[in-house]
């Protein structure tokens, strides 16, 4: 048997990278769990090409889908819409919410606490079920599950998404 020192590397926490996205004017905070490898990589949130965080939330409003870090910025502020994610950091294996590990909760209270925002929302079941073990016991602000942006949820369609992002940000139906 042959030594290979990687199997005796032990992971690493990643430190997440980003800033929280939010002005005086944001109402409503949306958290993801963490950022992918694309996202990471690219250097801000949603990242990944086949993610349909960017082209819901246009299709939420109405608006272009944002290209640019700026325009995600301008798309996000214009409506209110402060963005984050619950884990500050974690061990996660490539972009696998499944995987994480060790996680360290973003200090989501103080965010609130500093801002005018009354709402919280959840990309996806694991981003809800971290925030319900580490950030709600804090805040008692209760969290609207969402479902999950991300290419491996297939089982709602691009439609579908927008329509319940759009209820759960705006209050209307189409």
């Amino acid at each position: 048997m042959c030594y290979n020192p990687v199997m005796k590397l032990k992971s690493q926490p990643l430190i997440h990278p980003f800033e929280p996205v939010y002005d005086a004017r944001s109402r409503a905070l949306v958290l993801g769990t963490f950022p992918s490898v694309k996202s990471r990589a690219q250097g801000f949130y949603y990242g990944h090409p086949q993610n349909r965080f960017w082209r819901v939330l246009a299709g939420v409003y109405g608006e272009s889908v944002p290209e640019s870090i700026c325009e995600k910025r301008a798309l996000l502020l214009a409506h209110g819409v402060a963005l984050w994610d619950v884990l500050a950091s974690c061990e996660i294996q490539g972009s696998a919410d499944a995987s994480i590990r060790n996680a360290v909760p973003n200090d989501v209270a103080g965010l609130l606490r500093k801002t005018g925002i009354s709402r919280v929302l959840v990309n996806g079941r694991t981003a809800h079920a971290l925030y319900m073990k580490y950030v709600y016991p804090e805040t008692g602000v209760p969290a609207l599950p969402l479902p999950s942006t991300s290419p491996a949820n297939a089982a709602r369609t691009p439609a579908e998404l927008t329509e319940i992002w759009r209820a759960a940000l705006t209050g209307e139906q189409a």
